[in-house]
């Protein structure tokens, strides 16, 4: 994880020996979050079955709990790999949608008041379904 950016402490929601995820310090719209892989890789197709399982059922798990906390219908899954490290954005749809939310200018943010509700929320999610699968 050494050439990743590291995303300020109050941004983070979730963090395990995997992946991160986190609230964007640059966001496009309010809740834009981000999951990032820690061990260097360029690309999904690179990643085991089951590391590229685990990736996507976080990025399920983020995007119900956005859906619901943000109260909103729509969250846009975004995978860019110019960055050659896999990371996933989650951009929460407001009024506005299609490429044209898309264009618009990142803001920096120190505004990370809504991860507490969410981590909280997160965190639940992840036992519920750990407990589901009978691995604790």
């Amino acid at each position: 994880m050494e050439n990743l950016p590291t995303p300020p402490l109050e941004a983070v929601i979730y963090e395990d020996e995997k992946l991160y995820i986190c609230l964007a310090s640059f966001p496009i719209t309010k809740g834009h979050t981000v999951i990032v892989w820690k061990d260097k890789v360029s690309d999904l197709h690179l990643l085991s079955r089951e590391d590229y399982e685990y990736l996507m059922d976080m990025v399920d798990i983020t995007r119900n709990m956005l859906l619901e906390k943000l109260k909103i219908e729509k969250v846009y899954l975004m995978y860019m790999d110019e960055a050659k490290q896999v990371h996933w954005h989650l951009i929460p749809r407001y009024e506005e949608s299609g490429f044209n939310m898309l264009q618009h200018s990142p803001v920096e943010t120190k505004d990370f008041s809504i991860v507490q509700d969410l981590k909280e929320d997160f965190t639940k999610r992840v036992k519920d379904i750990v407990n589901n699968l009978g691995l604790i």
